[in-house]
């Protein structure tokens, strides 16, 4: 059985929400962050990258969503939430499922350009680099949902299952808000009802709290 090691308030959600879809079985092991925010050191110790999520499988031990949820799609889900080589979307499964990478690398970058002064920023290169990236990342993904319901097609995939952390709960970190975007709106409308979602978020959700021993 897969172990999930959860790191509260963290992109490993998603995996718990994925295992949800596919009806399959797995264990959550809860981590909590520390006074700084970050992952305890037993965390650290679990994979190299030290980085949420990491699942176990056996003797394997795993890190990076990407990774995590194309495994269990092929591994354990048989495909399904998959795209398959030979099926004429699998260019647009393989690009929205590495763009939301991508698409938070913004975050960062607004993160780390926001502390620049206010009388720095006129002219600064690296701020206007990081407000044309994003503006024109999240105007890419408003026009994609403008033309098809998921990002790889007209069914759920594992690639919405990696964008939909960057489109909800992100904002809630100092992410770019989705305010403008009528089409990302009415995506996270239909994601958020998805009884699995509902289900994962629950269980592992930003507001999600430890389990009771």
């Amino acid at each position: 059985m897969i172990v999930i090691h959860h790191l509260g308030m963290s992109q490993s959600d998603r995996v718990v929400w994925l295992m949800e879809e596919l009806a399959l079985p797995y264990t959550l092991q809860w981590y909590d962050r520390g006074p700084d925010m970050l992952a305890p050191p037993e965390y650290r110790k679990l994979h190299g990258a030290g980085t949420a999520p990491i699942i176990e499988d056996g003797d394997v031990v795993l890190c990076e969503s990407a990774a995590i949820v194309e495994y269990i799609i092929q591994r354990h889900g048989k495909g399904r939430l998959g795209v398959a080589p030979a099926q004429p979307n699998y260019p647009d499964y393989l690009f929205w499922m590495t763009f939301s990478n991508s698409l938070q690398a913004t975050f960062f970058m607004r993160m780390l350009t926001s502390q620049i002064p206010e009388a720095a920023r006129q002219g600064n290169a690296m701020v206007t680099v990081a407000k044309r990236r994003e503006d024109n990342y999240y105007q890419l993904l408003d026009r994609r949902l403008g033309e098809s319901d998921y990002l790889a097609g007209p069914e759920f995939t594992g690639a919405d299952v990696m964008m939909t952390f960057n489109v909800t709960s992100l904002a809630q970190f100092g992410g770019r808000p989705i305010a403008d975007l009528p089409n990302v709106q009415a995506y996270v409308k239909r994601i958020t009802a998805r009884p699995a979602y509902v289900k994962a978020m629950a269980i592992a959700g930003p507001g999600a709290k430890r389990p009771a021993a």
